[in-house]
């Protein structure tokens, strides 16, 4: 599959279909809104959230700085506030120690104080890396995601992951902090390539898995208008997987019950992006690999489980690289360091129905080389 902008069938999703905001609880008695406006709308809402004019922070990588950042600066500029763009290189490797110090630095020189935003205007890495950064600044400033990427909007910029990566392992280092407001414009979705636009329906497919069988039967009778990004399509799925990721982080803010369902398919998957190397695979082929892995673990667990209609969907993702090739016990390796594991136990997110998800931890090595092997032997015979 190759890595260019799609062709469209609309010249411009219809942003005006989604109205209404999505309202997210964080704390007993704190919401911020995820709004689908456009980012010319952005001084507008964030005056509605209470942040107080003056200095700003944006963080952006190289691509979306270009791309939409004067559909940022220019009307923020317009209603008062001052803007201090920081840039970072696009891609996974930004999720470092070194960038977050660029941060840092250009952070500390624009003279903020306790009440100055800090906008996270991009993907996932960019939400990952600025929040974190807004999360440790002065001990905590306010925090707008800005997501430009299906990633972002569906998952990354909601419920107040943040953090880096470390040798060790993915998002080893970061904080809870979350948003003040969440503002996804999906114009932005136009410009995305093709692998990255793939990457994004993993985490959409996830959620339609373990949470919401409305949403899975709903993808399986689109995919076609949902690869082709129709507007109409686009502005019913983004907000519809949105809500599942809402609904899950309301109810386990810490990540200490429910909210580990959200790892489906993220156990092998960030085990790859590790031994493969950040930026061999994307976010979402990782993780599509991953529930392919989980998906084989759960018709072990649960002879009775659907597995076809569900491997047909998660296998209708575009994947640009094949996992063939990494060492089994790499993986294994790389899963006992990550940040999911107890006492040395590898926990997996299993599903007893298709929108029913669970958390397995008793599973022996052999089990999960049985369904890692049938992975690769699908890969392997691949047209």
């Amino acid at each position: 599959m190759q890595d260019r902008p799609p062709r469209f069938r609309h010249q411009r999703m219809d942003t005006t279909v989604v109205t209404t905001p999505i309202r997210v609880r964080s704390g007993s008695a704190t919401f911020y809104e995820i709004c689908y406006e456009p980012l010319e709308s952005v001084p507008v809402l964030a005056a509605r959230a209470g942040l107080k004019k003056g200095v700003c922070l944006i963080v952006s990588d190289e691509t979306v700085a270009s791309r939409h950042g004067v559909r940022l600066l220019e009307p923020l500029a317009a209603a008062g506030w001052t803007p201090r763009m920081i840039r970072v290189p696009a891609g996974e490797m930004s999720k470092s120690l070194r960038e977050l110090g660029v941060v840092y630095d250009q952070a500390l020189e624009s003279g903020l104080d306790r009440g100055t935003p800090l906008f996270a205007f991009g993907g996932g890495v960019v939400g990952d890396l600025a929040g974190f950064a807004a999360a440790t600044l002065l001990r905590g400033i306010p925090l707008v995601q800005l997501p430009t990427t299906l990633v972002a909007q569906v998952d990354s910029s909601i419920g107040g992951k943040t953090g880096i990566n470390h040798p060790f392992g993915k998002n080893l280092i970061g904080a809870f902090h979350q948003p003040r407001l969440v503002v996804a414009d999906l114009s932005t979705l136009e410009t995305l390539p093709d692998r990255e636009w793939a990457s994004g329906l993993a985490e959409v497919v996830k959620h339609a898995l373990i949470s919401d069988r409305a949403l899975f039967d709903f993808l399986s009778e689109r995919w076609g208008a949902v690869l082709a990004r129709e507007s109409s399509i686009v502005s019913e799925m983004v907000p519809r997987a949105t809500k599942v990721k809402a609904r899950v982080v309301q109810q386990d803010e810490r990540e200490t019950g429910p909210r580990a369902h959200l790892n489906f398919g993220h156990t092998v998957g960030h085990a790859i992006e590790r031994v493969a190397g950040y930026g061999a695979f994307t976010h979402g082929e990782a993780v599509a690999i991953g529930m392919q892995t989980a998906l084989y673990m759960t018709q072990a667990f649960h002879p009775d489980f659907p597995l076809e209609p569900a491997l047909d969907l998660v296998r209708r993702i575009p994947a640009a690289r094949s996992p063939v090739g990494l060492a089994f016990d790499d993986l294994m390796q790389a899963m006992r360091l990550d940040k999911k594991a107890e006492s040395g136990r590898i926990r997996f997110v299993l599903l007893r129905e298709i929108g029913r998800a669970y958390v397995r931890a008793e599973i022996k090595v052999d089990q999960i080389r049985n369904a890692w092997l049938r992975t690769i032997d699908y890969f392997e015979k691949r047209p």
